[in-house]
C-alpha cells in the first residue's frame, strides 16, 4: 500500500460570526490521503473547503485534532517548522492563479525554488521540466498577461510543484475556467499526479470533474464522508 501523505484526525474549527454567535465549520473531519492519489472534496460554498485545505497545508490551526504531513505530527508545530514543512511538501492552486505579473512563466516557477536555497541553474532547468510537462515549454518568457485563462493556471500548477512537494491542495482551480478549458487544464492536472507520484486533495463544485478522480468526499456539517 503507498505511503501516507496526509493524516487528519478530529479536526475541528469554529469562528466568531458576531451575531448569531459561533460558527461551526468543522466538527470532528478525519482524512487520510496516499502518494499518487487524487481525491475530491466537494461542498457548498461556505461550508468549510477552503479552511480544510488551509489547515491541511499549515496556513491554519485548527482548534482540536491532529495534522500529519509525511509522519510529521504538525500539531502544536512551531512556525518555523510549519514554514518548513509547508514550502518542502505542500503545493497551493487556488481558484484564481496569482501569478506574479511582472514575471515571466518561467520566473514565476523559479522564484519558490530560489526562496527554498535552490540554486537558480537548478531551479530554471526545473522550470522547462515543469513547462514541457503541461506543454508550455514555448511559453517560458511570456508573462501572465499574454497567457490565456488556461495557460496561466496551468503555470501555477508548474509553481505549486516547483519544490517537488509531497502534496497539492487545490481550490476550485478550474473555477474561473469554461468547461473545455477545465477539461484540459485537469488533464494535465492528472498527468502531473501520475507522472510526479504525489497526492492531490481538490476542492470543486464541479461534479463531473470530481467524479473522474479516485475518491469524492463530501464536507457536509463538518464532517468528511464518502460520495
Amino acid at each position: 500500500m503507498s505511503e501516507i501523505t496526509l493524516q487528519i484526525e478530529g479536526l475541528s474549527k469554529t469562528y466568531l460570526a458576531g451575531t448569531p454567535g459561533e460558527v461551526s465549520v468543522l466538527r470532528g473531519a478525519d482524512l487520510t490521503l496516499r502518494a499518487g492519489e487524487v481525491v475530491a472534496l466537494v461542498a457548498p460554498s461556505g461550508a468549510g473547503k477552503s479552511t480544510l485545505l488551509q489547515i491541511a497545508g499549515l496556513l491554519d490551526v485548527a482548534d482540536a485534532g491532529t495534522v500529519q504531513i509525511g509522519g510529521q505530527d504538525m500539531t502544536g508545530a512551531g512556525e518555523r517548522k510549519r514554514t518548513r514543512v509547508r514550502r518542502q511538501d505542500v503545493g497551493f492552486v487556488y481558484q484564481f492563479h496569482h501569478l506574479l505579473p511582472e514575471f515571466t512563466a518561467l520566473e514565476n516557477i523559479v522564484l519558490p525554488q530560489l526562496a527554498n536555497g535552490v540554486s537558480q541553474r537548478a531551479a530554471e532547468a526545473r522550470g522547462v521540466e515543469l513547462l514541457a510537462l503541461v506543454g508550455l515549454k514555448d511559453r517560458a518568457a511570456h508573462r501572465p498577461a499574454a497567457l490565456s485563462g488556461g495557460e496561466q493556471q496551468r503555470v501555477a500548477f508548474c509553481r505549486a510543484l516547483a519544490n517537488s512537494p509531497r502534496i497539492l491542495l487545490a481550490d476550485e482551480p478550474t473555477g474561473n475556467l469554461d468547461p473545455a478549458t477545465s477539461d484540459q487544464v485537469f488533464e494535465v492536472l492528472m498527468r502531473l499526479v501520475s507522472e510526479t507520484g504525489l497526492s492531490a486533495l481538490i476542492a470543486t463544485h464541479n461534479l463531473e470533474l470530481a467524479s473522474r478522480m479516485d475518491r469524492v468526499l463530501h464536507l457536509e456539517d463538518g464532517v468528511l464522508r464518502a460520495g
